[in-house]
């Protein structure tokens, strides 16, 4: 989960690496509880990466595993590291936030 302040990006990826699938969720109780559905449509839910747990993931984090969910915690990536070496980046398609 990319975390930000007002919309959480998911990706689903399967146990080799693929991307299943991309969407925007609202930052609230609703979205949380929309991303879980969409989350667990795709098979067993193991566990779940979340940037920013103690920030912007925090509610996210904490309804996740509320449910039962293991959390992962992920570093935020250094963007200026990553724009200074110019490594490319899988662009990942947005959907509009709510729309799982």
């Amino acid at each position: 989960m990319d975390t930000h302040k007002d919309v959480h990006v998911a990706a689903v990826i399967d146990e080799q690496g693929k991307i299943l699938d991309v969407s925007s969720i609202n930052a609230t109780a609703r979205g949380y509880r929309e991303l879980l559905v969409w989350l667990q449509s795709f098979g067993e839910l193991t566990k779940v990466g979340v940037e920013g747990t103690g920030s912007y993931g925090a509610g996210l984090a904490r309804h996740l595993a509320a449910e039962g969910v293991e959390i992962v915690e992920v570093n935020r990536p250094n963007h200026q590291a990553v724009d200074a070496r110019r490594i490319p980046t899988q662009s990942m398609p947005k959907r509009p936030p709510g729309r799982l």
